[in-house]
């Protein structure tokens, strides 16, 4: 598929369709996700527990990014090291 633009010419690949696609919906689906799991919920249910199920709710997401944000950074240092390999094997 081809874009015009005045100021350039470029193409956009499948792959970058996909990627971009993916990259959409990944964060379409952490906006709205809030967990609770069952003791939890049966715990707090009730109308006088709002802000401490609202507590709970934010808790168990913020313990939840914790291990995607190592992953990613783990992630990142690696891909880093293998892209100063092969600038120094050039």
């Amino acid at each position: 598929m081809y874009i015009k633009s005045k100021i350039t010419n470029f193409k956009i690949t499948n792959s970058k369709l996909k990627k971009l696609f993916f990259g959409i919906c990944v964060f379409l689906i952490g906006i709205s996700s809030h967990a609770q799991c069952a003791m939890c919920r049966a715990a707090l249910a009730g109308d006088s527990n709002v802000k401490k199920a609202e507590a709970v709710n934010n808790g168990i997401v913020y313990l939840m990014v914790i291990p995607y944000l190592l992953v990613a950074i783990i992630g990142v240092l690696i891909y880093r090291m293998y892209q100063s390999k092969k600038k120094k094997a050039v």
